[in-house]
């Protein structure tokens, strides 16, 4: 049996190289297919690393407390979150002292998304940056804010309300594309401040968004600069394996503070590194099931061009399968001969796509230095779901060569 099915595997390949251009073209349906559902894995791979490691740097023991509800959702912001009061620090002093599972809080202050920010010397300038007021705490409670030259905001520096600033890792080079940043003099919005540190840069990042445009102030000194800037959010560190009882905590704290009714609609959020993980990976999921409609399109397409080209090589050889039966093949062998063949063209199909996606995937690391690549499971069901197609779709043609009576089948020309 295996010695037979060799034989038939051989001969598959031999027509394969036969007629290459109509292989080709048979088969393109099955590699877009396949393609599709494999690249769409890697990127999804690529992406979920990426927010995983961009949780990571923001601390997986916290939480995100804003007045406008998180999460991913379209359209405009209803007029409900609009005309929701700001957070306040004094509420963040509240939650520290009313919250014992939390560790640290800190605050931080922007202007609204709208107001475009500008950092200059006369070296250079960085627009839309990352500008936020923030307390002396800020770095302990993100991860991703290590100082790696000079040193970062004190208590002193909000106390006082000083003129200093903190620049992100690829803001200083573009400022001071000389030497190092930390002692000189900046302007934001016409106001010069001293540099007095460097923020690393996070880690994870990839493509053009990997550029860390932090600029960070005293908070008091926004405040002073900016009095109308009223886009506080508050960062809550929990104890370790306490954060989902501080979590608990802190809107209770909330809802007193802020007057939520009993069972009414919050008028903030509490947001947690796993609910972000969570909703990312209901996202992604909705994409698969839309991969997985196209990829099935592409499929049916392939499949019935593979149908299509083995019922014309069964007319194209049914006297080669008339003296096969002349000479004692039976029906099953002819079947397995077809079917094989069949198989054969799609799971070629299937390592195209797996040579395609692979050097695209590879090409995209090596452009945006990225991290993704194509997972084994995604490469496993990529070939098997392409021999599969060619086994259903086979299965026709098999039958029809496998049913010729011999002595007809010798009979044609």
């Amino acid at each position: 049996m295996a010695q037979a099915h060799g034989e038939n595997l051989k001969q598959a390949m031999d027509t394969l190289r036969a007629h290459k251009m109509r292989s080709g073209l048979t088969i393109f349906g099955v590699v877009l297919g396949v393609s599709v559902i494999m690249l769409v894995a890697a990127l999804i791979t690529g992406f979920d690393q990426q927010i995983q490691e961009n949780i990571k740097q923001f601390g997986a023991d916290t939480a995100f407390i804003s007045k406008w509800d998180q999460g991913f959702h379209g359209g405009d912001t209803p007029l409900e979150e609009r005309q929701r009061k700001p957070l306040t620090v004094e509420d963040a002093r509240a939650l520290i002292e009313g919250c014992p599972a939390l560790k640290n809080v800190t605050s931080y202050i922007q202007t609204g998304w709208m107001q475009t920010h500008t950092v200059r010397t006369k070296f250079g300038e960085v627009s839309a940056i990352d500008f936020r007021g923030v307390q002396a705490n800020f770095g302990q409670v993100y991860a991703n804010a290590a100082t790696i030259a000079g040193r970062f905001i004190s208590e002193g520096d909000d106390l006082h309300r000083e003129k200093v600033v903190m620049l992100g890792e690829n803001v200083g080079p573009v400022l001071f594309p000389g030497g190092d940043a930390v002692g000189k003099d900046v302007m934001i919005d016409g106001t010069d401040f001293l540099v007095i540190g460097v923020v690393e840069k996070p880690k994870g990042g990839f493509g053009m968004g990997d550029e860390d445009r932090r600029v960070l102030i005293p908070f008091s000194t926004f405040r002073k600069i900016y009095p109308s800037a009223d886009e506080l959010g508050i960062r809550v560190q929990a104890y370790p394996n306490l954060l989902d009882q501080a979590v608990d905590q802190a809107t209770e704290v909330l809802r007193r503070r802020r007057n939520v009714p009993y069972n009414g609609k919050l008028n903030f959020s509490v947001r947690t590194a796993a609910q972000e993980v969570e909703e990312f990976h209901n996202i992604m999921m909705m994409v698969y099931v839309a991969t997985i409609v196209l990829s099935g399109i592409g499929l049916l397409i392939g499949g019935v061009g593979v149908m299509n080209i083995m019922l014309v090589s069964v007319t194209e050889r049914t006297r080669e399968i008339g003296v096969r039966k002349a000479i004692g093949a039976r029906s099953s062998d002819i079947t397995w001969q077809f079917l094989l063949e069949a198989m054969t063209l799609t799971g070629a199909g299937g390592l195209i796509a797996l040579l395609l996606v692979n050097g695209l995937v590879l090409l995209i690391r090596m452009t945006l230095q990225w991290r993704g690549s194509v997972p084994a499971w995604a490469a496993a069901a990529g070939i098997i779901v392409s021999v599969s197609v060619g086994l259903i779709f086979g299965v026709w043609p098999a039958m029809k060569a496998a049913k010729l009576d011999p002595v007809e089948a010798l009979r044609y020309e």
